[in-house]
């Protein structure tokens, strides 16, 4: 398997990568266009506008769109990140044409008619709503609030329900004709594909496009602070978070590694220590996120009311030890569960178109897996024990919600961190 990557002459990528023995594809767009991409009264029309592409084009409707991929037996669909709004579909080989067809003509040519702006935006409301009727849903978007307060980076991809209530036909097309020009978009393709005829494919719908460069976002800030919300919950919830290096850092690799190793599985530090040993939650867990210029670690845990201060405390005990005790066979652990994650995840067509249009997004060319899997080895427990000492320092971030009057202050848990 080898991945290919073409350039058409007014800056849209084409990236591909066949997967023998397979007899379906996976196909989309990933545009260079986000919640960080919104300015403040914008907030929320990036993921709106993801909703609007599939409401009706000037060549097909709403259903129409939904029959012909599921004519073929195939599924469409999309998402948006802080970074990046994608759409892409999962066909049999000889219906790859047709996804690309049915792909450019959402992306580039809905046509927001009125009334489904309406009907959409019910939808979105609803969404809104049930993203604050779950709590270990919006304590995500409450730390990332604190942690980039007042930026782009730190608002909601959804956004609040007051500024999705105002959005109309022109918000729409002000966004697309700022952000999706033909720079700031990845055809990706993977499994049962041909590159040549992808290649041809995108030339004939997308290379009359004008030529750009990508859309550039607000460069973010990490501050630290904390949100609190006091309801009447189960359990408390707790959300806590340290500044990371972004995914052009040649620390990331460490940052995952690390992350892996406190809080990435059953044999994890904080699993070991907070629930198997002391038994103070039910579940708890640490990630990195990473984004083009910054990212944060994330630890996450849900527990009752009069054990929250006893786990906050716990967490920045843990994070703090390791920067003297980490040792190679939790490393090793780790790395091997990095790996291993990144390896099966990739045996999905899926997965791996996501993966090319994401690696040629932040390094404009294809990252060989071995190139990858060579730096995640090159983690010893002495960078890790460096990286967490790192840590020791920073502002927190801190997200509570629920019953949490025991939990300690961010103020309170960084200099317990530093003591």
């Amino acid at each position: 398997m080898s991945a290919q990557l073409h350039r058409l002459a007014n800056g849209m990528r084409i990236v591909t990568e066949r997967m023998p023995g397979l007899e379906s594809a996976a196909v989309g767009v990933w545009v260079n266009a986000g919640g960080r991409h919104e300015r403040p009264e914008q907030n929320g029309i990036a993921h709106f506008l993801e909703h609007m592409a599939f409401k009706g084009t000037a060549r097909r409707s709403a259903l129409r769109i939904a029959e012909e991929i599921e004519d073929v037996g195939g599924y469409i669909n999309a998402y948006t990140s802080r970074e990046v709004t994608a759409y892409y579909a999962r066909v049999l080989a000889a219906d790859v044409p047709l996804a690309v067809d049915l792909i450019s003509d959402i992306v580039l040519n809905p046509t927001f008619d009125p009334a489904e702006i309406e009907i959409e935006r019910g939808v979105i409301l609803q969404e809104i709503g049930q993203a604050l009727d779950t709590p270990d849903d919006i304590i995500f978007d409450w730390l990332q609030e604190a942690a980039y307060p007042r930026q782009a980076m730190g608002r909601t991809i959804l956004g609040p329900a007051e500024r999705v209530g105002t959005f109309g036909r022109g918000d729409f097309q002000r966004f697309t004709a700022e952000h999706y020009g033909a720079g700031s978009l990845i055809l990706s393709a993977a499994g049962a594909v041909d590159h040549d005829e992808i290649v041809r494919l995108a030339e004939r719908l997308f290379g009359h496009l004008p030529p750009s460069a990508p859309s550039a976002a607000d460069p973010a800030e990490w501050r630290g602070g904390e949100h609190r919300t006091r309801k009447d919950l189960e359990q408390a919830h707790l959300a806590f978070a340290l500044p990371q290096p972004g995914y052009r850092d040649d620390a990331i690799h460490a940052a995952q590694v690390y992350a892996g190793a406190m809080g990435g599985g059953m044999s994890s530090r904080l699993f070991q220590e907070a629930r198997e040993k002391r038994g103070l939650c039910y579940t708890i867990f640490a990630s990195v996120s990473a984004y083009a210029d910054t990212g944060m670690l994330t630890v996450y845990a849900g527990t009752g009311a009069e054990d929250v201060g006893a786990l906050a405390e716990l967490c920045v005990d843990e994070l703090k030890r390791s920067a003297e005790d980490m040792t190679e066979a939790e490393v090793a652990r780790a790395r091997a569960q990095m790996k291993s994650g990144l390896l099966m995840g990739l045996e999905s067509p899926s997965s791996r178109a996501e993966r090319l249009a994401r690696v040629v997004a932040i390094w404009d060319r294809v990252i060989p897996l071995s190139e990858t899997v060579e730096r995640i080895d090159a983690v010893d427990a002495a960078a890790l024990r460096a990286h967490a000492e790192a840590l020791v320092g920073t502002e927190p971030a801190l997200a509570l919600y629920g019953p949490v009057e025991a939990a300690p202050e961010a103020a309170r848990l960084r200099e317990r961190l530093v003591a």
